[in-house]
């Protein structure tokens, strides 16, 4: 049973990563086959940095998603202070309802109802052109912020109530209470949120393309208009440095929440310990 375990995982894992694998080793093919390696080059890479559409479709996705990212972050870590301070089950369960709709909801209704959404508001105040960059930006963070919003809570719910109330105690103020002693304490969740958040926004096509206005192309609708020609291996190697890319930020916030735990398990052990010697004392008088 437990060689029959290994073989699944073993095969999931090929079926997972194969075609990635397959992506990343003819990136440096120094031909346009995609069934035969010719030789080592980087040739593709040297093209790329010679594609001024493509590498403008980059610049213009990774602002869009650093943008989404950090006002998703800022917004849905407010929401779930809010959502976390209910006491009302009831409104808790229709936040919690109405978070998970973006998520649960095809990206092509998304998409189309955002887009006939903008197109209504841009008549009405007689816009000349209703979709732009502001309307892929409110796109994007309507379906990030229920990432960040899933990350945020549970450290929030996790968190002791009584250091924030201790804090202002002491003399803190609420403002001062909530960024000194519940933001480090809800950090992990946070850049979790946040780099999801960016993730989601980066990948995103449906929801873009409905959205986007002329003048404005992302990456990824650079690469659906390329398919009705020819896609070159300069795509592969674009999305070789992509792939690093994310893994590097996903390995450096595992290690983060790694060494987070490890902190939190050496202070509850040093209480832990602190505790013993002050009952050991009160015994002994």
């Amino acid at each position: 049973m437990k060689h029959l375990s290994r073989i699944y995982t073993a095969l999931l894992l090929v079926f997972l990563f194969a075609p990635i694998a397959i992506l990343v080793v003819f990136s440096f093919n120094d031909a346009k086959s995609l069934s035969v390696f010719s030789e080592f080059s980087l040739h593709w890479y040297r093209e790329l940095l010679r594609d001024s559409e493509t590498l403008n479709a980059v610049r213009n996705t990774l602002l869009l998603a650093v943008s989404a990212a950090l006002i998703s972050t800022i917004m849905g870590t407010a929401a779930a202070v809010g959502m976390n301070r209910l006491r009302r089950k009831y409104l808790l369960l229709a936040l919690d309802t109405a978070t998970n709709i973006p998520m649960i909801n095809p990206d092509i209704i998304t998409g189309i109802s955002l887009m006939l959404m903008f197109v209504f508001v841009g008549r009405l105040f007689g816009a000349a052109t209703s979709l732009n960059f502001g309307t892929m930006l409110i796109a994007h963070i309507t379906f990030c912020l229920p990432y960040v919003i899933l990350q945020v809570l549970p450290k929030l719910q996790q968190m002791d109530r009584s250091l924030p109330e201790a804090a202002m105690d002491l003399g803190c103020t609420p403002l001062q209470a909530f960024l000194q002693v519940e933001v480090p304490e809800i950090m992990p969740g946070i850049i979790t949120g946040m780099i999801m958040a960016f993730t989601m926004s980066l990948d995103d096509f449906v929801i873009s393309y409905f959205t986007a206005g002329n003048g404005f192309q992302t990456l990824p609708i650079r690469i659906y208009n390329m398919t009705k020609k020819t896609v070159t291996p300069k795509m592969y190697a674009l999305a070789t440095i992509i792939f690093f890319v994310i893994l590097v930020m996903l390995m450096i916030t595992n290690l983060r929440e790694d060494g987070d735990t490890r902190e939190l398990r050496r202070r509850r052990k040093a209480a832990r310990v602190a505790a013993k010697k002050e009952k050991k004392k009160g015994n002994e008088t």
